[in-house]
């Protein structure tokens, strides 16, 4: 670990870091429904930035969330988690990215409006007192890597001694993305949809044993006969890969280079963390993708290589279960997809136009334009049950804003009739389901300019707590707009209708506080 990162650490835990910009407006007022546990223990710069914020319903609300929390997609991706890690950054020590590689692509705004696009580097990283870190779960292309950097330093934003990679994380190398594209070539009509960034490769090499951390760059007179390996193993695999000894000596020279300028962000990221935890630091968890990408609870084989769910915290961070909290799950207001798959609520035509060009609903990393479609409840519950979500972030509300009505997907029927109780890991099952509809009432006004609950049309109100009543988990967040501001924080629930169909919000101590949401049988 370098000097300038030891530094960081340091004064980290005297709590003098400052985000380079102020947290996001709160809501009007606030009826807080449970008492807020406290963490003891030393100041940290997280403590320090939410003493001042005591007095504000929505910043207590952020400042009150547990010492390990994370924000996981509960789409198919492209929810907005980025936006809401940018804006919960200031009241944490560490921000931790846990899985995928550059296939992720995180749109953020600073304070004055500038854009930023990042794929690798953890959203927390436009705030200055913040340490950033990709965990061992993550793939690592060094070039890209030092891409991003180069635009963020480029733009004003410092990186030197706030970023750690783990020394633990997988190399993703060029050739893993020749490999993807021979790879969707090979498939045919049959392709998944891979944004051939290489990710899937990588994933691959590291199952099968034969890929480079790394850790390996620490010990370049052996990199070499590890990395022919990996060209040799592609070649033998794939007629259109060529390779020889002379393209093997010219990357063992570029990623020379690479590991002298990598080496001050290398780290054992697996010991900095559980050291923060012990010091009651505050660590905010970054998800890549979504749930309906997971390897294994996504709608496989059109799913990422990696575990974007719950589980893929643990493992890809190398942190213990229990001290994990709050887990937040970010949903749109409508579902899109990229790439191939099933998608059960998808809308074709005009409709699906209308809303792809409302949401501006175009690939961070790839531009490739995204499949929309209402929300669907069932995949929502599912992600729901597999992540134990203490609440979500409902983000462009105000996209459905100029529809007359809206629809939510509550139910899949078989084609025979029969109603399915759970979503269905077949896909040929969920290819043909019908899916069953709620016909909802549209505001047909502008939100874009609102940033308290109870200042939202009755119609939106209405839409956001049907969503609780079906899936069980309280609404927190409510994203109308693309900016840092454009945030509703949903503190007042007095008037929901949850109260009314059996839910009970409760609050629970799993390691540190963590609020959960039940439906009552």
């Amino acid at each position: 670990m370098s000097l300038s990162t030891l530094n960081h650490l340091a004064a980290a835990g005297a709590g003098i870091g400052k985000p380079l910009s102020p947290a996001a407006p709160a809501a009007a007022r606030s009826v807080r429904l449970l008492p807020k546990a406290r963490l003891p223990g030393p100041v940290s710069a997280a403590a320090a930035a939410t003493a001042s914020a005591r007095a504000d319903p929505a910043e207590d609300r952020v400042s009150a969330l547990s010492q390990v929390s994370g924000v996981l997609g509960s789409q198919w991706g492209d929810e907005g988690k980025g936006k809401l890690v940018d804006v919960l950054a200031p009241r944490f020590d560490v921000v931790a990215r846990c899985q995928g590689g550059a296939n992720a692509g995180h749109t953020i705004y600073n304070s004055e409006g500038t854009k930023f696009a990042l794929h690798l580097v953890p959203s927390g990283i436009l705030h200055e007192g913040t340490l950033c870190v990709v965990g061992n779960g993550a793939v690592i292309h060094v070039p890209g890597f030092f891409e991003e950097i180069d635009g963020l330093e480029s733009n004003g934003v410092s990186c030197d001694g706030r970023i750690l990679v783990s020394d633990r994380a997988h190399l993703l190398f060029d050739l893993h993305q020749v490999v993807d594209g021979l790879r969707e070539a090979e498939l045919e009509n049959s392709f998944i949809g891979t944004t051939k960034r290489g990710i899937g490769p990588c994933y691959s090499s590291k199952v099968t044993r034969n890929g480079l951390r790394v850790c390996d760059l620490r010990n370049i007179d052996t990199f070499g006969d590890k990395l022919d390996v990996l060209f040799k193993d592609a070649a033998s695999r794939f007629q259109g890969f060529e390779y020889s000894k002379n393209m093997l000596k010219q990357e063992v020279e570029r990623y020379k280079r690479f590991a002298e300028r990598l080496e001050p962000f290398i780290a054992d990221t697996v010991h900095v963390l559980n050291e923060s935890i012990q010091q009651k630091k505050k660590i905010l968890v970054e998800g890549g993708q979504a749930t309906m990408l997971d390897i294994d609870f996504g709608t496989y084989p059109f799913v990422t290589s990696s575990s974007p769910s719950a589980g893929g915290i643990c493992t890809g961070l190398g942190i213990a279960p229990r001290v994990i909290g709050d887990l937040i799950g970010v949903v749109k207001a409508y579902t899109s997809r990229v790439g191939s798959g099933p998608f059960p609520t998808e809308l074709f035509g005009e409709e699906g136009d209308r809303l792809r060009k409302a949401g501006m609903e175009f690939g961070t990393t790839t531009g490739r334009p995204r499949r929309c479609g209402w929300l669907d409840i069932l995949a929502l519950k599912y992600c729901c049950q597999i992540n134990g979500f203490s609440s979500l972030n409902l983000t462009k509300l105000d996209v459905l804003s100029d529809l007359p009505e809206i629809k939510v997907g509550v139910s899949y029927n078989k084609t025979d009739g029969q109603k399915l109780q759970s979503f269905p890991g077949d896909l040929d099952t969920l290819e043909q389901v019908q899916v069953n509809y709620e016909v909802l009432p549209g505001w047909e006004s502008d939100i874009s300019s609102v940033r308290s609950y109870h200042e939202l049309p009755q119609a939106a109100r209405r839409y956001v707590e049907r969503i609780e009543e079906l899936v069980g988990v309280p609404v927190h967040y409510i994203g109308v707009g693309p900016g840092r501001d454009a945030l509703i924080y949903k503190t007042d629930f007095s008037n929901s209708r949850n109260y009314q169909v059996g839910h009970e919000f409760f609050g629970s101590k799993v390691g540190t506080q963590r609020r959960r949401a039940i439906q009552r049988s």
